[in-house]
């Protein structure tokens, strides 16, 4: 049986109700502190957006470990945060150091769920980068480990944070736009090539840790590093990368989960060294409350939200349309219609892509210093990028159309789509 409205914002209550419900007690996270009284936070995966995000906290948090398979990454790792922080390959033995209070996860997207797992588990607060998960059913794993293990989780989709994506998904939440008929999310093309070279494993690169639970197959360097997101196996292309960002905001504004889901898509020619997610894609989903939200590779890249009364367009710098100019003369009612609650935390959010990357970070150690709940919590996650990977699940199918039921949180009558709510994982490196 498919969400309703009602139920979601049900849910929606009893999740910010919890952001005043500490998973911790606040006596509890200021003792998980460093000798001077600030967090010490580890590093996993430093390439990219982890450097990026950990480069984040350092005017209020120790970075005190860092860890990355590529020796490389790593010791320019430490170079660039100096010379204070250890160095590891294995990301365990970052989690077994009593002065790792926080770990970043900045890693590829199929050690995502395991890294979280073993880092709650051990006692470690958790910023993870988006995607949350490879999978839905790691999803569902994941909401019960953490929920479980009371530490603090910020998932790193962060324009929940910039004030323009939230504004817009408020204003809909609020009417602005009439009953909502239509959301459309815009990103652009993934990447297509191959067949590439395979390459002998450089000394510096641990290739068999680095695949994780992933089939194990030879070397060929555009797996690796930023090109992973075009792999199938480690990660799901545009529609998990920017999916994961775009339909998040969307749901938050709709309110639901989705009823429906249909696709359609280029998949790459069959290739085992070639790039292997669709080339193109456009995916169409039905909400219980008949809103349909398309996802397409083509148009403008944000979010457009379409409504009887009016529209209104949101990206990473902009947010126009009719109800916005009419915010001056007639503003949100702020208690009534707010998405989550920033005022009753140290700091107050900002603006633009780099401030809201930090109100992200800001949001999370704040969270840890209060035992609250962040503004992109695991389950909310969880059930964004769900709306992603069952997009990809029947694109693999041939584009077959499918009735995803959000309660059970799984598809109506078709065995062979659930059996791709999950994968088979390489021995050694299973999510348990």
């Amino acid at each position: 049986m498919a969400t309703s409205r009602r139920r979601f914002l049900g849910t929606a209550a009893a999740v910010a109700a919890s952001a005043w419900v500490a998973p911790i007690g606040a006596d509890d996270a200021k003792a998980k502190r460093s000798a001077n009284g600030r967090l010490g936070v580890g590093s996993i995966g430093l390439r990219y957006q982890g450097s990026v995000v950990t480069n984040e906290f350092r005017p209020h948090a120790d970075v005190v470990a860092l860890c990355d398979v590529d020796r490389h990454v790593r010791e320019q790792a430490r170079a660039a945060f100096g010379s204070t922080p250890r160095i590891f390959e294995d990301y365990r033995e970052l989690l077994d150091r009593e002065d790792v209070d926080a770990v970043v996860i900045g890693t590829p997207d199929h050690w995502h769920t395991k890294m979280l797992a073993d880092a709650v588990r051990a006692g470690k607060h958790a910023y993870c980068e988006k995607p949350l998960t490879l999978t839905v059913d790691e999803g569902k794993f994941l909401r019960d480990v953490v929920r479980d293990s009371g530490q603090v989780v910020q998932v790193g989709t962060w324009q929940r944070s910039d004030e323009r994506f939230r504004l817009a998904a408020e204003m809909v939440r609020a009417g602005r736009v009439g009953t909502l008929r239509k959301v459309t999310c815009a990103t652009s093309p993934n990447p297509t090539g191959g067949p590439f070279q395979t390459r002998p494993v450089p000394a510096h690169f641990n290739w068999d840790l680095w695949q994780g639970q992933t089939p194990d197959v030879p070397y060929v360097p555009e797996r690796g590093h930023y090109t992973f997101r075009w792999w199938y196996e480690y990660s799901g292309g545009k529609m998990t990368d920017w999916g994961a960002h775009h339909i998040d905001i969307a749901q938050w504004a709709i309110g639901e989960y989705p009823a429906k889901v249909e696709t359609r898509s280029k998949l790459p020619a069959a290739g085992d060294r070639s790039y292997n997610v669709a080339e193109r894609f456009f995916a169409r989903f039905t909400y219980p409350s008949s809103v349909v939200m398309e996802v397409s590779d083509e148009g403008r890249n944000g979010i457009l939200f379409e409504g009887d009364a009016g529209r209104l367009f949101v990206s990473r710098g902009n947010l126009t349309g009719r109800p916005v100019e009419d915010l001056p003369n007639n503003p949100l009612p702020r208690s009534d219609f707010t998405l989550y609650d920033f005022d009753n935390l140290d700091r107050p959010p900002r603006s633009g892509k780099i401030d809201a990357i930090q109100n992200h970070v800001d949001n999370f150690l704040d969270c840890v210093a209060a035992g609250r709940t962040p503004v992109s919590d695991v389950e909310s996650q969880h059930r964004s990028v769900t709306t992603c990977h069952i997009a990809g699940i029947a694109m693999r199918l041939g584009d077959r159309p499918l009735t995803w039921d959000a309660e059970s949180e799984t598809f109506t009558g078709d065995a062979e789509a659930n059996a791709m709510l999950s994968r088979e994982q390489r021995e050694g490196f299973e999510v348990v």
